[in-house]
């Protein structure tokens, strides 16, 4: 498996890994409002790949926020689903981390599992002083503090506007 960044080439091939793995339309069609906004950041639109090129998932991070500081928050992360279990989501989790800290962001932030998410050093959100935008999501709010972590950037988290229509 190899992951790299997205290609100009890969939007399709995103949209329809994407759609198995969720078997619902609303989150490919949320990374196509993502990569046509603002909140979209390239370098942090991965993909996992065969060893002969063929796309089997995808992770992104965008531009979100704690208050008005600027954070990474990720997702979705699609796996196709006849590769899921075989260690191409956690793949995709560590490189995006990784890239995310070489870019020098604070922090990166999710809605998930928080059985999943903790062995990549997810704690809940309210560890750091973060409170979700909508009350129920507090269980399965996480934040990832990277080496750009400021403890001072504490309060309410959004997503980039996209979000807001899922």
């Amino acid at each position: 498996m190899l992951i790299r960044r997205e290609s100009g080439d890969d939007a399709a091939v995103i949209r329809a890994v994407t759609d198995a793995a969720f078997a619902r339309p609303v989150e490919a069609g949320l990374v196509d409002e993502l990569r046509a906004g603002p909140a979209w950041i390239p370098a942090l639109s991965l993909v996992a790949t065969t060893p002969d090129g063929e796309v089997i998932g995808h992770v992104v991070c965008t531009r979100a926020h704690v208050n008005e500081a600027p954070v990474l928050a990720l997702g979705p992360l699609s796996v196709r689903p006849d590769r899921q279990r075989a260690g191409v989501g956690s793949a995709l989790v560590h490189t995006v981390l990784g890239a995310s800290d070489a870019l020098g962001e604070p922090m990166v932030v999710l809605l998930g599992d928080p059985g999943y998410y903790q062995r990549f050093g997810f704690r809940l959100s309210s560890a750091y002083g973060i409170r979700p935008a909508v009350a129920d999501w507090e269980p399965f709010l996480q934040v990832r503090a990277l080496a750009g972590y400021q403890p001072s950037v504490r309060g309410g988290f959004r997503y980039a506007e996209p979000f807001d229509r899922t």
